[in-house]
């Protein structure tokens, strides 16, 4: 934070707290000197009469008492622009990424702290936790992950975790969306294995489809290429575009998903046959795949959540279309 803000920040509040302070003393007085406390104002309302009462005591004493400890508190913990308090409490020393820069000067920041005694609240709570519940990762790691799969309260944190960090692109049924796979229906990119989900989920995948291919196709050649997709998949198609559209798909599209269109697990390259539909299966939504082209990216998981963590929610998600 820059100097001026500090300053703004840090003269805004003080001033905030002495007016609080100021209005108090004036209303604990009587500015109304000819007639007395506890005497009639002269009118009132509804048979109700109002009288010249002063600001009941505890009321008085309690703002007093919320002044002092504001004045305490700030003084105590970071809130006057860039003044770090006399406890030297923060929320978090870490900035939040994956890039090796930014994890080495968080772990860097984690050791300083505790070297000096500070006390980081983030720090504080990650280390009850991993204290707390790192055996249990501990135990889950150490088993493999074929009886993982199997275990009722192994999926149970499976499931959680997949909650907490998976649910915002695959759904909080892992259904999935357009452009985010179903983890439900068995169908797989990268592979349906134990090792292979987990290896998805470790380092992350990059898929991409360049516009048309990369193939020398015309753009008149695209509707061909949709039906010829279509009969493929089992829908309904024109049988003479279809035939079409096999000439177009024979010019290159088999090196990524095969001579059967059954797709290329080692790519990520779909298989073309089973009517599943990563970004829709519309003559629109195709169309624009193949002239356009798609790319898609999943990060890795590995630093964020550690492959202990990791471990659970493979075996969860490979529950999820074994049962």
């Amino acid at each position: 934070m820059s100097n001026f803000w500090s300053m703004w920040i840090s003269i805004l509040t003080i001033l905030v707290i002495v007016g609080c302070f100021v209005l108090l003393k004036i209303c604990s007085k009587n500015t109304t000197p000819d007639i007395k406390e506890g005497e009639s104002m002269g009118h009132s309302f509804d048979g109700i009469e109002e009288l010249n009462n002063p600001l009941p005591k505890w009321w008085s004493y309690m703002f007093y008492i919320t002044i002092v400890f504001g004045v305490v508190y700030l003084l105590a913990y970071p809130g006057l622009g860039n003044y770090k308090g006399f406890l030297g409490w923060t929320s978090s020393n870490q900035s939040i990424g994956t890039e090796e820069g930014i994890k080495a000067d968080s772990k860097a920041a984690i050791e300083n702290a505790s070297k000096e005694g500070r006390w980081v609240q983030y720090d504080q709570e990650v280390k009850a936790a991993d204290d707390k519940f790192g055996p249990i990762f501990k135990k889950f790691a150490e088993t493999p992950l074929e009886e993982l799969a199997k275990d009722p309260e192994a999926l149970k944190v499976g499931g959680r975790l997949f909650l907490q960090n998976c649910s915002q692109c695959h759904g909080s049924d892992a259904r999935g969306s357009l452009g985010f796979p179903n983890l439900t229906d068995g169908d797989w990119l990268y592979g349906g294995s134990l090792a292979e989900i987990k290896t998805s989920i470790m380092n992350g995948r990059r898929g991409m489809m360049p516009p048309k291919g990369g193939l020398p196709i015309d753009d008149s050649e695209i509707p061909g290429l949709v039906a010829y997709l279509h009969q493929l998949g089992g829908t309904e198609h024109d049988a003479a575009l279809a035939a079409q559209g096999q000439g177009s798909f024979m010019k290159g599209c088999f090196a990524c998903h095969g001579m059967d269109a059954k797709g290329n697990k080692l790519m990520g390259a779909p298989n073309l046959t089973d009517n599943i539909w990563l970004y829709g299966s519309s003559d629109g939504q195709i169309t624009e795949s193949i002239k356009y082209g798609r790319s898609g990216v999943m990060p890795a998981w590995k630093d964020v959540l550690g492959e202990e963590k990791v471990h659970v929610i493979a075996a969860y998600v490979y529950s999820l279309s074994n049962k």
